[in-house]
Order: structure tokens, then C-alpha cells, then sequence
């Protein structure tokens, strides 16, 4: 595991003031030109939801990192995934939620036949900054009558204390900062 860690950390690079000044961009773009790194993160996710999760039906994954690692995992653990996209990205009846992010305000949709009553969810990020993102996909998860399990993400920047705003739903990071 520790192995595992150590690779992902090493592909994960910080590009300061970007997109606003202020604002330290950890990017993970380096892991998917790593196939040990995607494996490894893969990895150490699906580890983590067989031992802690293993009633999952579905991953919800969000715009536009999230479906990067969400499907991975989803076929790994043989469920399905879905999608929460900025609004305006779907087609068809869609739910939405405003959130706030730590640079902008912005809102968050899901079809409205994407996650089903009573489902047992998971939703994965790349980031967990100030929580408004996954905040307002728990929100949107919860209209459909849907339980969140948790949250998972690669990495997650505890000294904006965004897992806080979540509770009391668990979050899962890879690596911390």
C-alpha cells in the first residue's frame, strides 16, 4: 500500500495560482499517463469499498474528473456509474443543486433516472477542496431517495476542512495535503 501511495504522490503536481491567484492547482493528470499510477489508485480504491462498502450498487462520478477513476472502479466492483455534470451537459429530465466553489459559484445536475430509490452510492472525485462539489452531489444523491455511503477521492487539501462540511458522510483520500 505504502508502495502504491508513494507512486500516486509522486505523479501529482502543484501548479500555483491557477485558475485564480490564490488558488494551489494540485493536478493528477500525471497518474493517467502512468498506468501503474491508475492501477495503483484503482487499486487502493476498490481495496478500501470491498472492505468497507461492500452493499455499493452504484459510483457516481464528478464532472469531469471524477469519470475519469468512477468507471474504473464501477467495472472492477461490477456496478454501474453515473454521471453529475455542470449544468446544461445533459440531456433529457435532470435535478440540479447550486454550490459554491473556492474560486466560483456553480451548479451541479444528475438525469433524473441515474441514481434509483433506496440505491447505496459511492461518488468519487479527484479533489476535495472546500467540499461545495461533493456537497452538492450529495444533495442531489439524497433528492433521489438514494443513500450515500461515502465519498472518495485521490486527493483531498484538509487545511480547507472541506470533509467537515460533508459530515456525517465519510470521505476517503488517497493522498492529503
Amino acid at each position: 500500500m505504502a508502495d502504491k501511495l508513494e507512486l500516486i504522490s509522486k505523479c501529482i503536481r502543484t501548479f500555483p495560482d491557477f485558475p485564480t491567484k490564490g488558488i494551489p492547482f494540485k493536478d493528477i493528470f500525471p497518474i493517467l499517463k502512468d498506468p501503474k499510477a491508475v492501477t495503483a489508485v484503482t487499486d487502493l480504491f476498490e481495496e478500501h469499498v470491498r472492505n468497507t462498502y461492500p452493499q455499493v450498487d452504484l459510483i457516481v462520478g464528478l464532472d469531469a474528473r471524477g469519470f475519469l477513476f468512477g468507471p474504473l472502479l464501477a467495472l472492477r466492483l461490477g456496478i454501474g456509474f453515473a454521471p453529475i455534470r455542470k449544468k446544461g451537459k445533459l440531456p433529457g429530465p435532470t435535478i440540479s443543486v447550486a454550490y459554491s466553489l473556492e474560486y466560483a459559484k456553480a451548479e451541479a445536475e444528475m438525469q433524473e433516472d441515474a441514481v434509483s430509490a433506496g440505491q447505496k452510492v459511492l461518488i468519487i472525485d479527484d479533489l476535495l477542496a472546500t467540499g461545495g462539489t461533493l456537497y452538492a452531489a450529495i444533495e442531489l444523491i439524497k433528492q433521489q431517495k438514494a443513500e450515500v455511503l461515502g465519498c472518495l477521492v485521490v486527493v483531498e487539501l484538509k487545511y480547507l476542512n472541506g470533509s467537515d462540511k460533508l459530515k456525517p458522510t465519510p470521505v476517503f483520500s488517497l493522498i492529503q495535503y
